[in-house]
């Protein structure tokens, strides 16, 4: 398993054909309770970008997967998880990359975007929409997530969505406590200001019935070079692994998506 250290903390990561010449670098982030092998060779992207001679970067986030387990909230402050993102392009040398982070992911590579926009050719934000300029109000949501990872028996937590995200952790064998710490993270509102100065292409991309992401158009006019992408009939979990999602994301990265008419998928 191939790791780095970014600030005493271990990150697990793959590299697909690190010596093979490429014509481009995408680095992948996960979502909240996934990993690497979970949220993206199984779902066909490795595969899907190895057939197109793309050079596949994903890396476990930390807390997550084989990557180090923290159990104070500040250590995943997102700043400290976009730094991740930057530190493993400064370990494998990579000047510029394109970077695609999925739910909870998509914050990470946002986040790792503004921090370092010149490390940046193309950034895809999926799973999320227009919910995400909502303002995130402290208590009952982290709580509640938190209070699902820690959960003795997840039979007792009535909330649907809480109880599909506990299965999932429990399926990966994901270290909960950690996840607990992980939802706990206290962080500062998105930066609107900056993300409308952000001088990167970006791909917003979610399902159409995936009601916590909202109108993947609605973020995307945040940006100077924003574009929507809506995937039909694709709730959260659905949408990642869909063939349409794979087709919109290289019709963005190869410049193909100025058709107004071809916001849906």
């Amino acid at each position: 398993m191939p790791s780095f250290m970014n600030s005493g903390v271990e990150i697990a990561f793959d590299d697909l054909a690190p010596g093979a010449p490429h014509q481009r670098t995408m680095v992948l982030v996960h979502g909240f309770t996934s990993n690497r092998k979970e949220g993206w060779r199984r779902t066909g992207w490795y595969a899907a970008l190895e057939r197109r001679g793309v050079r596949c970067i994903a890396l476990d986030q930390r807390g997550h997967g084989e990557s180090e387990k923290l159990y104070e909230p500040e250590a995943y402050q997102r700043a400290a998880l976009a730094s991740d993102i930057v530190a493993l392009l400064d370990h494998l040398n990579l000047p510029q990359v394109d970077l695609f982070g999925y739910s909870m992911g998509a914050r990470t590579a946002l986040a790792a975007a503004l921090a370092a926009p010149e490390r940046i050719s193309n950034l895809i934000l999926g799973g999320v929409g227009e919910r995400l300029l909502e303002p995130r109000t402290s208590g009952a949501p982290t709580d509640a997530m938190a209070e699902a990872m820690l959960a003795e028996d997840p039979e007792t937590i009535s909330h649907p969505m809480l109880r599909s995200f506990r299965h999932f952790a429990d399926e990966q064998g994901e270290d909960r406590r950690a996840l607990a710490a992980f939802v706990r993270a206290e962080n500062p509102p998105l930066d609107t200001e900056a993300m409308g100065r952000l001088p990167v292409p970006v791909l917003v991309i979610a399902g159409q019935r995936d009601e916590g992401a909202g109108d993947p158009d609605g973020l995307a006019r945040a940006f100077p070079e924003g574009r929507g992408i809506t995937v039909v009939g694709c709730d959260h979990f659905s949408a990642i692994p869909h063939a349409l999602t794979k087709a919109a994301t290289f019709d963005f990265l190869d410049g193909l998506l100025d058709d107004p008419f071809a916001d849906r998928y």
